[in-house]
């Protein structure tokens, strides 16, 4: 979860099979909301898989194996990381430190973004990493990928924590804001564990196999699946408190921060349109409001929002996470030594590719504005 003000405009971020990275400002004027074209962007070779933010860069991944990195401050492209071989699976960004990236290679990467080096590998999964996500406080990260496991990873320490076999291939991962709890998702199943005891508590059955899910609070949990519509579930009951019909097509992507006070999630689907929602968390029950909506004409695989005056609640929070959950899975630590000589290999072999040219990103003409949804 993250917090933004309207003092500047949000960009929504989407990425489409047509290698093309969209950029659309919303603001608001009043009580109206309005979304532009700002940009466009055609940095990869082949289709756009996942695109990540902070509140100064913006990450794409794509099955031209390389990570794109954007600058959105001075609305340049920054330069590739290629570190990876296969398409990059997955991206999370931890405050404006750094960025972990998971791949079909198995290997999940720490980036450090000051100098974008390579500053630990990891072999994560025999097979390829489907899905991570870092817990708030930065000391752990979770992962899951086609070997059937869920992985927890020691961040501080740079080692694996502890590895529980599931029995079929888990596709999503995800903490709670507050990182007392995490989802996994298999097909159409969402399993709720507890960190304190690493156990499912619930289990949430979706109709339909599940595309993304989105925590919006602790207690409640957005779903989209192969279908129009998207439904709130409690995670605590597990029932399913609101469904709604978002789109025409089936909903694919699912991005949520925090505005104002309010709760919004941005939805993308295969129709082309993405749309951004307003929950009223008084009224739970009563399908959320439809702030505004764009239509990119394109075939969506990603998404997420640039907030530019966010406040990453991963930076703010003091989460401890509870030592029994690392302490029990201890091992013995590596020689001092091993370990830089290690870490020093990986980032040799990464290759962080500048550019010389910092090429703008390609500003959208002045279009109509689209209409406002009231």
């Amino acid at each position: 979860m993250v917090l933004a003000s309207m003092e500047e405009s949000i960009e929504l971020l989407v990425g489409c099979y047509e290698q093309v990275l969209f950029g659309y400002r919303v603001h608001r004027e009043g009580e109206q909301w309005l979304s532009s074209a700002d940009f466009t962007h055609h940095a990869h070779t082949a289709s756009l898989s996942v695109v990540a933010a902070s509140n100064r860069f913006v990450a794409t991944g794509s099955r031209d194996e390389t990570i794109q990195i954007y600058d959105m401050k001075k609305k340049v492209e920054h330069g590739a990381l290629q570190h990876h071989n296969g398409t990059i699976t997955c991206l999370e960004f931890y405050g404006n430190t750094h960025l972990l990236s998971g791949a079909e290679d198995g290997l999940i990467c720490v980036w450090n973004t000051k100098k974008w080096e390579c500053r630990q590998t990891f072999k994560a999964h025999k097979g390829q990493v489907l899905s991570l996500s870092i817990h708030p406080s930065g000391k752990l990260a979770l992962s899951v990928g086609t070997d059937k496991t869920l992985r927890t990873w020691n961040l501080v320490e740079g080692r694996a924590a502890f590895i529980k076999n599931i029995k079929k291939n888990a596709h999503i991962v995800q903490w709670s804001p507050s990182g007392d709890k995490y989802v996994v998702v298999i097909h159409d199943k969402v399993d709720v564990y507890q960190l304190e005891t690493a156990a499912v508590v619930g289990t949430i059955n979706n109709p339909k196999r599940i595309s993304s899910v989105q925590f919006v609070t602790d207690a409640l949990i957005a779903v989209a699946g192969d279908e129009e519509v998207i439904r709130l579930y409690d995670t605590a009951s597990q029932k399913c408190i609101c469904e709604f019909k978002a789109h025409e097509n089936r909903v694919k992507n699912l991005h949520v921060f925090e505005l104002e006070g309010a709760h919004i999630v941005v939805s993308s689907s295969s129709d082309g349109y993405v749309k951004m929602w307003k929950i009223d968390m008084e009224k739970v029950q009563t399908p959320p409001s439809l702030l505004c909506e764009v239509s990119t004409s394109a075939r969506l695989t990603c998404l997420s929002a640039w907030l530019p005056i966010a406040v990453a609640n991963k930076e703010k929070t003091n989460t401890t996470v509870a030592a029994s959950t690392v302490k029990a899975c201890d091992r013995p630590k590596k020689k001092k030594a091993q370990s830089e000589a290690a870490e020093n290999k990986e980032a040799s072999e990464t290759q962080v590719v500048p550019l010389h040219k910092k090429r703008k990103l390609e500003t959208k003409p002045t279009q109509k504005k689209k209409k406002p949804v009231k």
